[in-house]
């Protein structure tokens, strides 16, 4: 995926608001063996693109002055706090030899066909919409599947049981293996117990 740049000169908080003035974001380019890269770019294109869930977990072709700079990959966005405004944006430098850990998203799929919703009338829930992997950047995925088809009421679902591709391992922190999905069943337990009781009573 390309994306372009121009190369940004001037430094500093004043030519920041300048240029954030004039429609344009600045942002730098860091990371590898190269100096850190000072450039600006179209604020309208940056905010659709930031806006779109692979752009954050793709390898970018930065083209900086209509030439390529090599391989990036967006690191952090600064928004503006009430506006609908990017104020600034880093990009590191990846290279094709070096693995890199990043967050991905988590597309969960299947959730209504599961027997967890059709049995149970469960609702599943995602405490967790992304995670942490390691990969070469030719490996990376823009997105991780996780299959709920086969999810049953009061199942959990945790980062360990997220099947990953070829070359890819979580980026593990420790013990830390914290829940993804969660099938809550609403009550379904507490219902039949109390017409059981209810039952027995009855009978006697």
């Amino acid at each position: 995926m390309k994306f372009n740049a121009t190369s940004r000169s001037i430094k500093g908080t004043s030519a920041s608001r300048r240029l954030r003035r004039e429609g344009r974001v600045p942002a730098i380019i860091y990371g590898g063996n190269a100096e850190p890269q000072n450039i600006e770019l179209d604020h309208n294109e940056t905010y659709h693109a930031v806006r779109k869930e692979e752009f954050h977990s793709s390898i970018l072709d930065m083209q900086v002055d209509g030439k390529s700079v090599g391989s990036v990959l967006l690191r952090s966005v600064q928004w503006h706090p009430y506006k609908q405004q990017v104020l600034h944006v880093d990009f590191q430098r990846v290279s094709k030899s070096e693995p890199i850990t990043t967050k991905v998203p988590l597309h969960f799929i299947n959730g209504e066909n599961s027997p967890a919703v059709k049995l149970s009338s469960a609702v599943i829930t995602h405490p967790i919409t992304e995670i942490e992997i390691t990969c070469l950047p030719a490996d990376l995925p823009q997105a991780l599947p996780v299959d709920l088809s086969e999810m049953v009421g009061g199942a959990v679902l945790h980062v360990s049981d997220v099947k990953l591709p070829e070359g890819v391992t979580l980026a593990q922190h420790g013990d830390v293996n914290p829940v993804i999905a969660n099938a809550q069943v609403k009550g379904g337990g507490a219902v039949e117990e109390e017409e059981e009781g209810e039952g027995d009573a009855d009978t006697e």
